[in-house]
């Protein structure tokens, strides 16, 4: 299938994007003994001045691209669309792993149509890795196609597994034990994108997270329809800025996943 033409010039441009906002995020990681660190909701809910530095040269460079298109970011107030295409932006997803000088952490860059992400990419670029996809186009990691993995269960693969301060804890001990349970074992590294990324590479079977907002998620959602694997409708109202759950899942993993997060499903 051939992309549609609009979506296919912001693959470009998210794509380039993506590259040069994980650039200067890097630049902030070495440097990041220097960086303000700020509690937003909670302790583990941390912002430094690099979050918004980079979500501002994103929002620069769309604005200077697509200036009717709207922006949906985790640091700044939204910006309405006049075209129909709003840009949801994170700017360091794993601002934890990222304070700490660990590697999981991304810049993660959606491009939404009013119904569906069209056009997306994930910069990791601690590890070199970038991703990126649009719609009836194929996704990449580092130029090579994603495919999900056909073949592994939840009992023979990994199970990403988010957690937030916003989700009752019961649900996240409830979904633990359910896996555990059926004979799977979970992973999570502090970065929702990454870990749904992973599910379209391949490295995941599928990932649950009761509630995340969608520049956590919404890049790799794509990633994940475009590689063959399935995603349940995500803010089905429209209303992206509420947030919702994530189930995400290779074709072998996806009936077990959807058993095992059966009632827990939050929505604040």
């Amino acid at each position: 299938m051939v992309p549609n033409s609009e979506h296919a010039a912001r693959h470009d441009a998210v794509r380039d994007i993506a590259r040069e906002a994980g650039a200067l995020a890097l630049r902030y990681f070495e440097a990041r003994a220097d960086l303000a660190i700020e509690a937003k909701a909670s302790p583990q809910d941390v912002v430094s001045i690099a979050d918004r530095e980079v979500e501002t040269l994103i929002a620069t460079r769309i604005a200077a691209l697509f200036p009717e298109d709207g922006l949906l970011g985790e640091e700044h107030a939204p910006v309405p669309t006049k075209s129909g295409y709003t840009w949801i932006i994170d700017p360091i997803d794993g601002t934890s792993p990222f304070v700490m000088g660990m590697p999981d952490w991304c810049v993660s860059i959606a491009v939404h149509d009013g119904t569906r992400p069209v056009a997306s990419a994930i910069c990791a670029p601690r590890v070199d890795d970038l991703y990126h996809g649009v719609r009836g186009g194929g996704a990449w990691l580092n130029g090579q196609p994603l495919a999900v993995d056909r073949e592994r269960t939840i009992q023979s693969g990994l199970l990403g597994m988010g957690a937030n301060y916003r989700i009752p804890r019961t649900y996240i001990t409830t979904f633990a034990d359910r896996l555990l349970e059926a004979g799977g074992m979970f992973y999570r590294n502090g970065s929702g994108a990454l870990m749904i990324a992973y599910v379209a590479a391949g490295r995941l079977v599928g990932y649950f997270e009761p509630h995340i907002n969608a520049w956590d998620c919404m890049a790799a959602i794509l990633l994940v329809e475009e590689a063959g694997g399935w995603v349940a409708p995500f803010c089905a109202d429209g209303d992206l800025a509420r947030g919702d759950a994530i189930i995400a899942a290779a074709p072998g993993a996806r009936d077990a996943l959807l058993r095992l997060s059966d009632g827990l499903i939050y929505r604040p």
